[in-house]
């Protein structure tokens, strides 16, 4: 009986079907933009906090604003990071479950290396932070979640203003190792950070959930019918204790991906993406992400002090060293264990860049930061000067690798031009 012949070796970060990278190409664009959008609130946020008029920032941020008889009287520094992340999540969610049901990572083999390598980003990260901070028994420990996260849309902006020739399977494998990074993310958030239950309100809130969902599956997109339930949700989540962002994951993973004739013109799942996509991209993050950075640092005496506290230590290690050694490593792993291979073209070194650019933890960071400590602490502030200061030295070092790896690569067909003629 004759053998039969042997599977070829998985492409580790290979280019995927076209659909599914013209897909991603939108995405990737729609994320640069908010990227750009998030840098430049983040400075406006830093750089008043640290003038004369700073109070006035703090204010602002701490003003409250909501119905008190429904426990909805938050400041908006609170709406933006319960309400409008909850935005951002529920785009993560569509994101993570068109992937593995519609995508190229409905693939088992395929979808491996990304969740290997987020996990991969998120342990060793909390691991170096536990490590740092285990000889103090000052309440720090509750921050080792801070330096898991990889903000997608920081790193996005980073590799466009950087420019360089990496070829799109490695941003496409950035955005789905992000992705599956925010679902862990929110499974800490909900598991490690929920620190009082309300279960009759948690259990109120299936109600509007399973409407809302009930809906979706019938490919009823009546926003007028879909939002109040949205909404009915995101309030009893809230009120339950459990951090408000979880209702966002929770109702987009009630989206159907598949298309029906009589319905939508493109899934469920993609026509909500499609639509929201850009307000998480350009508003809801941007907007978190300029009440949560507005760090003040009273002189270089300051700064030092606050690099100094081992929570901004472990944190700014987590991210620096611990992201690029997790990811990369995962990496490594996979590749050394199974039969996969890196797609051609592709070398350690792009892949090492890559594992540099996911320690740009920014948002999900920042809100697992307030999470722990309590937004405005002293810890907090710390806290943000630990996720601000791993981000950039993330960031540049990735960036003067890709610059390097650019120039290598630019000298190639340089060389290989000047032969053919």
């Amino acid at each position: 009986m004759p053998t039969p012949p042997a599977k070829p070796p998985i492409e580790l970060v290979g280019r995927g079907t076209w659909p599914e990278v013209r897909r991603i190409g939108a995405i990737l664009r729609t994320e640069t933009v908010g990227g750009a959008l998030l840098l430049v609130a983040a400075i406006l946020a830093i750089i008043w906090a640290n003038t004369p008029w700073r109070d006035t920032y703090h204010q602002l941020r701490e003003f409250q604003v909501g119905p008190a008889s429904l426990h909805l009287d938050l400041t908006l520094g609170q709406w933006a990071a319960e309400g409008l992340l909850a935005i951002f999540f529920f785009v993560a969610g569509l994101e993570l479950k068109r992937e593995f049901i519609a995508g190229d990572l409905r693939d088992v083999r395929l979808a491996v290396l990304p969740i290997a390598a987020a996990l991969g980003g998120m342990s060793l990260p909390a691991l170096i932070y536990l490590a740092i901070n285990a000889r103090f028994d000052d309440g720090a420990l509750v921050g080792w979640a801070i330096p898991t996260a990889t903000d997608i849309a920081f790193a996005l902006a980073v590799l466009a203003v950087i420019s360089t020739h990496l070829p799109a399977a490695l941003r496409t494998f950035l955005l789905t190792l992000a992705v599956v990074d925010d679902l862990f993310a929110i499974v800490i958030i909900a598991v490690f950070y929920t620190s009082t239950l309300h279960s009759i309100a948690l259990l109120l809130a299936l109600i509007p959930l399973a409407l809302f969902g009930a809906l979706v599956q019938r490919r009823v997109g009546s926003w007028w019918l879909l939002l109040p339930l949205a909404v009915a949700t995101w309030a009893l989540v809230h009120a339950s204790g459990v951090h408000a962002t979880v209702a966002g994951v929770l109702l987009a993973f009630t989206v159907p991906v598949a298309r029906r004739a009589e319905g939508f013109g493109t899934g469920p799942a993609t026509y909500f993406e499609h639509r929201l996509r850009p307000l998480s991209a350009g508003v809801a993050v941007p907007i978190f992400a300029f009440f949560s950075a507005g760090v003040t640092i009273a002189g270089g005496s300051g700064l030092a002090r606050s690099l100094g506290d081992p929570v901004a230590l472990g944190i700014t290690a987590g991210l620096v060293l611990g992201k690029t050694i997790g990811v990369l490593g995962a990496t490594w792993l996979v590749q050394r264990f199974t039969h996969a291979r890196l797609a051609e073209g592709l070398r350690w070194w792009d892949m090492l860049g890559l594992a540099m650019l996911a320690g740009i933890g920014f948002t999900v960071s920042l809100l697992i930061g307030e999470l722990a400590f309590g937004a405005g602490s002293e810890r907090d502030e710390h806290a943000k000067i630990g996720v601000l200061t791993g981000s950039l030295l993330s960031a540049l070092l990735a960036a003067i690798l890709l610059r390097m790896r650019n120039r290598r690569y630019q000298e190639i067909c340089a060389l290989e031009e000047r032969d053919e003629h």
